[in-house]
């Protein structure tokens, strides 16, 4: 085993033996390209983000994480060893929760970057033995809480619909909407800022703007799902006037910051 990934197991078996309780779960905080951070997942949960992001790659027969394939060796951590045995650990630490009595779902957006069917094949294998804390879109109960992966990138999205033992929900796109697939598969649209907004954060948007990103908002809310915009400025400011706006998950790289300006709202 690599040391990388002996590193990230002994740190995850450190944050899984002590409580959540006074971390805030904040349910509009996304950790975007999580894994880039020194300690993949538990930097964000440390910080009360309930909405995670990993890229996954398919290499000889297993996940790993990341953008890009290794041009040499691989060095790269597993998914599983990244992210489904420590979110198991601390599962079973805290009664089944991620957080201590936080009920609604967290989110694990899994970034396919390799061909969506076979990705697909193998991160459904790897899930099985995790089914119990996974949500299972034809029987949530909303009363409990669930880690809701969804599945973006390239999306096998048919497949997904058709298979009545999933174990994960698909991240939509607007084109997506309009076409009557339930939010209970589809809990979650998500796009390019830049493609409803030149603003950067600097001085103030244009009311054109700010009506197409409230349209878009208005159009995920009718069909009860989220909104999540990536490529966003990552600023107090760009935070602010996509909460202003109504998007429901706000993308950042920068963890404490975003908690920070969440915590005052």
């Amino acid at each position: 085993m690599k040391l990388l990934n002996l590193t990230i197991l002994f740190a995850c078996w450190a944050v899984s033996t002590i409580s959540f309780g006074q971390v805030v779960p904040l349910p509009n905080a996304h950790s975007h390209n999580d894994y880039n951070h020194d300690r993949p997942l538990l930097d964000a949960l440390a910080n009360g983000f309930t909405s995670i992001e990993a890229d996954v790659l398919l290499i000889d027969g297993e996940l790993y994480v990341g953008h890009d394939m290794p041009k040499g060796v691989n060095d790269l951590p597993t998914f599983k060893e990244a992210y489904l045995q420590p979110l198991d650990s601390i599962i079973k630490s805290n009664d089944g929760f991620v957080f201590p009595g936080y009920t609604k779902d967290c989110y694990l957006l899994v970034d396919f970057k390799t061909e969506a069917e076979a990705t697909y094949r193998v991160l459904k294998e790897q899930l099985l033995p995790y089914a119990s804390w996974l949500i299972n879109p034809e029987k949530h109960d909303n009363s409990m809480g669930h880690i809701n992966i969804f599945i973006s990138g390239n999306r096998p999205i048919q497949t997904i619909i058709a298979d009545k033992t999933r174990m994960v929900t698909i991240d939509g796109r607007p084109d997506d909407l309009g076409k009557g697939i339930d939010a209970k598969v589809m809990p979650v649209i998500s796009q390019a800022y830049y493609k409803y907004s030149e603003w950067r954060g600097e001085g103030q948007m244009s009311k054109a703007d700010k009506k197409k990103i409230k349209a878009l908002v208005a159009a995920a809310h009718k069909e009860g799902k989220r909104l999540r915009l990536w490529a966003n400025p990552d600023t107090p400011e760009g935070w602010a006037m996509l909460h202003k706006l109504g998007v429901d998950i706000i993308n950042t790289d920068h963890l404490e910051g975003l908690k920070d300006y969440l915590l005052k709202k």
